[in-house]
């Protein structure tokens, strides 16, 4: 996490200089004419702090501001999107006493970031998220220590408040993470089909499912966090537009009932490291390639035939198949090759979900 630390004070620069020397990766932000209690590599600014916010804000995972906190509220309330992309918001007052965890608690990192400030400093966190203040596990912060999208990010307050209340919560999760992590904290009921939870007679559902789920199962209690457990092998011919693989992608996923909130990356050939089309489509997705050489396409076993044109084009007997068990390491093959104008496209399952 990359932090910004921002003091206005003399006890403030002093204190935002422990926090600097704790983190080992903040940078101090200090009013120009306090500058000199910050020691070497502060940054001094002048009193323009809205614009330094402003100037900082996309630029930082994490802000811990050394003032009071009506000033931070009203720095930071122009800039607030939304709890899965705020960054994390500590206030610590001038004196050291309290570190308060005041934005984005559990998905931007703000409760652990007030407690490593607390622990750098000896002040005391404050947490008010109420799941932490009940010493009881959250589905958002499940979610964000696997890796897992979720589906709706409101309906985690609706879950959240049920597990507070002791009402039973039906899951359904073939990962087990969810037992795990809950560990008998809260009055969870665990099912093997979506139609067995939903028949439960639970107040709330949480499913863990890379699947698109029919409109009928859609309850308005029902949470949906989406394993990351996907793999698109791609292949294309050069020129080929993000438009067109989105296009083919989109329609197979429906098809197959698949969601792509639950893709991890992409798998294709060296050959297209630089098409700029496939390039753009993982972009808008913020999905990572993983390239492979015609060497190890061709190691793979698969089940469609050798691609004449493949095999001329790049020296490789197919791509779409083998790069998607290779960045899969060895997944299951959910889709098998598929051919649609300029694309050709696998889907693959990692193993152990």
């Amino acid at each position: 996490m990359s932090i910004a630390i921002i003091a206005i004070t003399r006890n403030g620069a002093r204190l935002g200089t422990q926090l600097r020397d704790g983190f080992g990766n903040g940078e101090l932000y200090v009013l120009q004419k306090f500058a000199g209690q910050a020691g070497k590599g502060a940054i001094p600014f002048s009193g323009d702090l809205k614009g330094l916010v402003a100037e900082l804000w996309p630029l930082f995972d994490g802000f811990v501001f050394i003032m009071a906190t009506g000033i931070v509220v009203r720095m930071v309330a122009p800039h607030l999107v939304a709890k899965d992309v705020d960054p994390a918001v500590v206030v610590m007052d001038d004196a050291g006493k309290f570190a308060v965890s005041l934005l984005a608690g559990h998905l931007g990192g703000a409760n652990e970031l007030a407690c490593r400030c607390a622990f750098i400093t000896g002040a005391r966190e404050v947490i008010t998220t109420a799941t932490d203040a009940n010493s009881l596990p959250s589905f958002d912060m499940l979610a964000k220590e696997e890796g897992w999208a979720i589906d709706d990010l409101c309906r985690v307050k609706t879950l959240n408040a049920l597990i507070l209340a002791g009402e039973e919560i039906a899951v359904v999760d073939p990962t087990d993470r969810v037992r795990t992590a809950f560990h008998g904290a809260a009055r969870l009921s665990f099912h093997d089909t979506f139609v067995e939870a939903l028949q439960s007679g639970a107040r709330g559902f949480v499913f863990v499912t890379n699947r698109r789920l029919p409109p009928q199962s859609q309850a308005d209690a029902l949470l949906v966090l989406r394993p990351r457990n996907l793999v698109l092998g791609i292949g294309c011919n050069s020129g080929t537009g993000a438009e067109e693989i989105e296009e083919v992608v989109s329609a197979q996923m429906k098809r197959l009932f698949l969601s792509l909130k639950s893709v991890a990356c992409i798998g294709s050939a060296a050959a297209k490291r630089e098409e700029a089309g496939l390039l753009a489509f993982a972009g808008e997705h913020d999905l990572a390639i993983r390239f492979f050489e015609s060497g190890e396409l061709n190691g793979v076993a698969v089940p469609s035939p050798p691609s004449a044109h493949a095999l001329e084009a790049i020296g490789a007997t197919g791509v779409a198949e083998p790069a998607a068990v290779l960045a899969s390491d060895g997944g299951r093959l959910l889709l098998a090759k598929i051919k649609s104008g300029n694309v050709t496209l696998a889907i693959a399952e990692i193993r152990g979900f």
